[in-house]
């Protein structure tokens, strides 16, 4: 029970790593916001776990601000933000990206960051705590080809992370990063550019520990890194990757 008590909202966890890390949040005991675009798919977690289920694009920043309000409605709080919402572009020559996926993938990246952060930073601020985690990627320390604007964006979240980190620790706030390798999520086939057992094997031989991240890997890691066991832990982005970016 090491987030006992705790409020938590967690972004884009109506699947993949935001519903793994959502499900691990509610077993150690905090109440959590399942947030995502896909209102039925809040729903359906949010009942899984006893949670409470929000219909947001993480990008609009009016749908941002409601979240926030319904998270306080309901709580007077919010403990814990989890940036995890995220999507990508298909690979491709970064010349030939079009500019609406350029668009979308820096809004749903980078941009949401910001609206999350205005919206709940002030309130972390006067209540003199919180944790924020923000997910980003190996590929925002390691980047691939053919995923440039990915990668780019994944970058600009662990950046963002650290100088958050920096500015917000005399409010007691603390800011980490977890950098997944890619793992069995809806977005596994975007990162590959399809799935196929020849593609999947030729990906998991740059992995050392020889499989896909899953999504409670991801939610251990975050319970621990918005835990008070990780009260002195601000501004890492931690690789929870298998050894893929030794």
């Amino acid at each position: 029970m090491r987030l006992e008590g705790k409020t938590a909202i967690v972004t884009g966890a109506g699947s993949g790593f935001g519903a793994g890390i959502a499900r691990v949040f509610a077993r150690e005991g905090a109440n959590v916001m399942v947030a995502d675009l896909n209102g039925d798919a809040a729903a359906e977690i949010a009942a899984e776990i006893g949670g409470i289920a929000q219909t947001v694009d993480v990008a609009d920043g009016t749908s941002v601000a409601a979240m926030t309000r319904a998270a306080m409605d309901a709580w007077g709080r919010i403990d814990i933000l989890i940036n995890n919402a995220g999507i990508t572009h298909l690979p491709a020559p970064l010349e030939d990206v079009s500019e609406a996926d350029f668009d979308r993938v820096l809004a749903v990246n980078a941009k949401s960051v910001y609206l999350t952060a205005r919206e709940i930073v002030p309130l972390m601020r006067a209540a003199g705590t919180g944790a924020i985690l923000n997910v980003a990627s190996t590929a925002g320390l390691s980047p691939r080809p053919m995923l440039n604007w990915y990668n780019a964006s994944k970058g600009w979240m662990i950046t963002a992370t650290k100088t958050m980190a920096v500015e917000l620790a005399p409010a007691g706030i603390r800011v980490n990063a977890i950098c997944p390798v890619a793992g069995e999520t809806p977005l596994l086939a975007s990162f590959m550019g399809e799935d196929t057992p020849e593609i999947r094997a030729r990906f998991l031989s740059t992995i050392p520990l020889g499989r896909f991240s899953q999504p409670q890997d991801m939610g251990e890691a975050a319970a621990f890194l918005c835990s008070d066991a990780a009260s002195m832990i601000t501004g890492v982005a931690l690789e929870v990757d298998g050894g893929r970016c030794i």
